[in-house]
């Protein structure tokens, strides 16, 4: 089996078709959505609908819940608050209201054990909260936080946009990185490919090339509220 995990896509369509086209060719069984799928970039309404277009299970992101009852104070740096919700506005009003309780009814994890040899532990960001930052070098919150089901034997995430990889106790652990906004650096889009065969199971983070410059344009000609920033971040791969 071979199953494709990813997450933080953030209303990049474009990232979305080019790692949905890369999937294809790796031949994946079932795709597996960890969250935030259309908040932050230039084309929410068709980001949603080419998720909900899978056959996939999808489940929620911190930046699912705050297009459905906006950002509060604390939830972000008190600077940006204002402009995060002249964004989240922005996103709101190019969604149907069919959208937006889609967005709202979301599960919040994933348990998948049947007919494997493996059971794996996916959300969004940590099995307690949409929000909490687990970074990759921290390995007692990966403990503590991360690694809380015991009978798993792999542990799935999104939300930092960090992509990696760790072994910890016999068990592996995965960050999928993010399709739309990549903070690693990295600009490509980046996700998870689960291989399992007969009770072995291998990593792989892939790397997919896409338009950027297109994504850029988009941006701009959208009338997106934030959009030197958000195309900043797109176009090199860096943190806000």
């Amino acid at each position: 089996m071979r199953f494709a995990f990813l997450s933080d896509i953030h209303g990049n369509a474009t990232a979305l078709e080019a790692v949905l086209h890369d999937i294809t060719k790796q031949k994946v069984d079932k795709i597996y959505v960890l969250g935030d799928l259309c908040f932050r970039g230039p084309e929410p309404k068709r980001t949603l609908d080419l998720v909900r277009n899978l056959n996939a299970k999808v489940i929620k992101g911190n930046a699912d819940e705050w297009v459905v009852r906006g950002i509060q104070p604390g939830e972000v740096p008190e600077k940006a608050l204002e402009m995060m919700n002249l964004e989240r506005e922005w996103t709101y009003k190019r969604l149907t209201q069919d959208d937006i309780e889609y967005l709202e009814n979301l599960p919040s994890e994933l348990v998948i054990e049947d007919g494997l040899d493996l059971v794996i532990h996916a959300f969004h960001a940590t099995p307690d909260s949409l929000f909490d930052i687990v970074l990759p070098d921290d390995t007692k919150k990966i403990e503590d936080v991360i690694m809380q089901k015991d009978d798993a034997d792999l542990y799935i995430s999104g939300h930092t946009h960090l992509p990696f990889i760790r072994s910890l106790h016999g068990k592996n652990v995965a960050n999928t990185g993010s399709v739309g906004l990549p903070f690693d650096g990295h600009p490509l889009a980046s996700y998870l490919i689960v291989e399992i065969e007969e009770g072995s199971h291998r990593l792989h983070l892939n790397r997919v090339p896409y338009n950027r410059e297109h994504v850029v344009e988009l941006y701009k000609q959208s009338g997106y509220p934030n959009f030197e920033m958000m195309g900043t971040i797109v176009f090199y791969g860096v943190r806000p």
